[in-house]
């Protein structure tokens, strides 16, 4: 039995320099043994240690696996030593290993190294400081427990994020310390290091509370992100049973109330833009008229059974222009466009397409929300041609005054906005087609419809044409 003993929890470069030495001397995965100095040697003096410079390994590694390697070191299991060197040992005579994930050993390798990027993740998020102060002056504290030992892999984020504050992030693996020029590190800490509550907790509480929306929660969707093993550490979490129980009563409130009123002349402009026919009237000439506008607007009955208009959200001057078909129930009660499961779809597929939604600009071919009551559900009802020829007065304003490069219809009923007569979606999806006004168009399924496929293959094949019209979308705006 070959017994390796390295210097800490954490030490990859003294792994890697074992791992390699026992390659070259042909020692099998199941013949090493792996501690950390300070643990007892179950197996006595039966075994020296290997000598990993003696001899050098006659076979290099892909990246990729060293990449890995250095991020799974991290996780807290006892067989992340034992599991690198099996594949290793094996890499020389599989070289392409670490491609097949479905083998064993790289799926639980890839496993840790995802928990470990999570562990990196909530530590970025859930790390909550305290005001102390020491004998050079105002510093700030936390105390962390993160799930894998992530700490100084994470330091220089916060090193980047707080550069003119000094800090400290106490964890029972390793201590953080930034003076505002470097970062050190040191042992471990206990809990009672860590300093006691102070008034900033106070304000954090507050501003946690103002932005609960009560109208977007879901309980399970929201324990998954926000653990409840990091609750104690974070001064927000104590709200967090009241919000939840309030949520019910707070989102009947909500649809109850009347729309906050918006600027007296903004609205006065609105209501003279919002006459019956659409030609009438002095244009918006800012996105905010048109939010108001579409607010007060009478060009068709929508707005009777609506909570509010919902106008398009995004920066003048974006490239690219998204068109759906109208607000669901959750953008008619947030005000929003694509906030609802349509929107979490389409946030994805953003995502996977390279787009950043803050750079673009996302409406509705019509802006108030058209549902029919079934018991206490608002059911979505498809807009008619009426209803969308009323609305595209607004659309237009909004494509003035944005000026995108590329529109994207959502869906039929976008199309029809979008282009003035019917778009068949299977035959024009992946062109680009020129519209009046210079920009160019394209045509793509809405959201919604992602959600409607029944068969799982079809389904995926229809979002990846969605995902794969929407990288074409963004490329064709550059």
């Amino acid at each position: 039995m070959h017994v390796v003993r390295l210097a800490h929890e954490t030490d990859f470069d003294g792994w890697r320099q074992a791992a390699r030495g026992l390659r070259a001397q042909k020692v099998p995965p199941e013949a090493a043994l792996w501690t950390v100095d300070g643990e007892a040697n179950l197996f006595g003096n039966a075994a020296e240690p290997v000598q990993p410079n003696d001899v050098r390994a006659d076979f290099r590694v892909p990246k990729a696996f060293v990449d890995l390697a250095a991020r799974v070191i991290l996780h807290r299991s006892n067989e992340r030593f034992t599991l690198l060197y099996r594949l290793l040992w094996r890499l020389q005579d599989e070289r392409d290993l670490m491609h097949i994930a479905s083998d064993p050993d790289v799926a639980r390798a890839n496993h840790f190294a995802k928990e470990v990027s999570r562990a990196a993740h909530k530590m970025k998020a859930f790390v909550r400081f305290r005001l102390a102060a020491d004998e050079g002056g105002e510093a700030y504290v936390a105390w962390f427990e993160p799930a894998h030992r992530v700490a100084e892999a994470t330091a220089p984020f916060f090193a980047r994020r707080y550069a003119n504050m000094r800090f400290s992030i106490l964890t029972p693996d390793a201590c953080v310390h930034w003076d505002m020029v470097e970062l050190s590190f040191t042992a471990g800490a206990d809990p009672a290091d860590a300093p006691s509550a102070d008034a900033l907790e106070d304000y954090w509480r507050t501003y946690y509370a103002s932005i609960f929306n009560p109208a977007r929660l879901k309980v399970g969707a929201m324990q998954k992100e926000m653990p409840k093993r990091y609750w104690r550490n974070l001064p927000e979490a104590a709200l967090i049973p009241e919000l939840i129980a309030q949520a019910q009563g707070r989102t009947d409130t909500m649809v109850r109330q009347a729309p906050t009123e918006p600027n007296r002349r903004v609205v006065k402009t609105a209501v003279r833009n919002s006459r019956d026919a659409p030609w009438d009237g002095q244009a918006p000439t800012s996105l905010a008229e048109v939010a108001a506008g579409v607010d007060h607007c009478r060009r068709c009955d929508l707005w009777r059974d609506a909570t509010q208009g919902v106008p398009g959200e995004g920066p003048p001057g974006a490239r690219l222009l998204f068109v759906g078909e109208q607000p669901g129930d959750q953008e008619d009660l947030a005000g929003k466009p694509f906030v609802g499961p349509a929107g979490q779809v389409f946030d994805r597929a953003l995502a996977e397409a390279g787009v950043p939604r803050t750079e673009t600009y996302v409406t509705n071919a019509v802006k108030h929300f058209k549902h029919e009551l079934r018991g206490k559900r608002r059911i979505h009802k498809t807009p008619d041609a009426g209803e969308v020829a009323a609305c595209r007065w607004w659309l237009d304003a909004e494509r003035r005054i944005v000026r995108p490069r590329v529109v994207v219809a959502l869906g039929a009923t976008a199309g029809l906005a979008v282009f003035g007569k019917p778009t068949p979606i299977g035959k024009l999806r992946g062109q680009a087609l020129q519209l009046s006004d210079q920009a160019q168009g394209v045509v793509t399924y809405h959201p919604s419809y992602l959600l409607r496929v029944p068969d799982a293959a079809a389904k995926a094949e229809a979002y990846a044409m969605f995902v794969e019209d929407l990288r074409y979308a963004w490329a064709l705006a550059a």
